[in-house]
């Protein structure tokens, strides 16, 4: 078991009122498993997706990777995290317009080496990232910067980002949610070789027939996963 989430609640406020999202939800995902959360607007997706990220924290219950519980981690650990063993996927690409598709590539390279690691590391990480241009079918777009992009290239360039420091653990929200039927599918085709492959994927979204994709399906309803 590769991911654990147990009993986990999750609230904001809104003024003088606390907006329940996350309802003591469970998941458990195993090492290699392509994971489809499915649920419409509102019923706490994305949330549970950051929480299992670790890019915010539950009001109550657990997250543990690999056994060891995303809450008691320090900053730098759970940096270290973010960084190296999840990449992220999101519905809007979150791309930087002022580097080119290669440099957004290998950004997280440079982010988890320090300028230092960086030098000495940079040829190696350089060629990691054409490595991912290349399997994605993209290696003619690499000094392109992303406004000159096609949404389906975006996402793609995206994906690559995500795996350029070989993470154990994909997350994607809503991956084919900005895009048509057809440019979706080859986003999906992606996702599906990398499982084939051996990747963890967890992906959210609102499409049954995005979540059928995937090896295996939960659905959430109101904060809750449904029995």
């Amino acid at each position: 078991m590769i991911l654990k989430a147990e009993r986990l609640h999750k609230s904001y406020r809104m003024g003088a009122t606390a907006v329940k999202v996350l309802k003591g939800v469970n998941l458990a995902v195993e090492q290699g498993q392509f994971v489809a959360v499915i649920g419409a607007s509102g019923s706490g997706k994305s949330t549970l997706l950051h929480l299992l990220g670790g890019l915010d924290r539950p009001n109550e219950g657990t997250v543990c990777f690999d056994e060891r519980d995303l809450s008691r981690m320090r900053a730098r650990e759970l940096n270290r995290y973010r960084n190296e063993m999840v990449g992220f996927v999101f519905q809007f690409y979150h791309l930087l317009d002022e580097l080119n598709v290669l440099e957004n590539v290998f950004l997280p390279a440079m982010v988890s080496r320090g300028i230092v690691g960086w030098l000495g590391s940079r040829a190696a990480a350089r060629r990691r990232a054409q490595e991912l241009l290349e399997q994605l079918g993209l290696q003619d777009r690499a000094r392109h910067k992303p406004y000159q992009l096609s949404g389906g290239e975006r996402q793609r360039v995206a994906i690559g980002r995500a795996l350029m420091n070989e993470p154990r653990l994909l997350l994607a929200d809503e991956p084919t949610g900005n895009l048509d039927s057809a440019t979706g599918n080859d986003i999906l085709a992606v996702l599906e070789r990398l499982h084939q492959a051996g990747q963890t994927i967890v992906m959210v979204t609102h499409d049954e027939r995005v979540a059928r994709r995937a090896q295996r399906v939960i659905t959430l309803t109101d904060g809750k996963v449904k029995a």
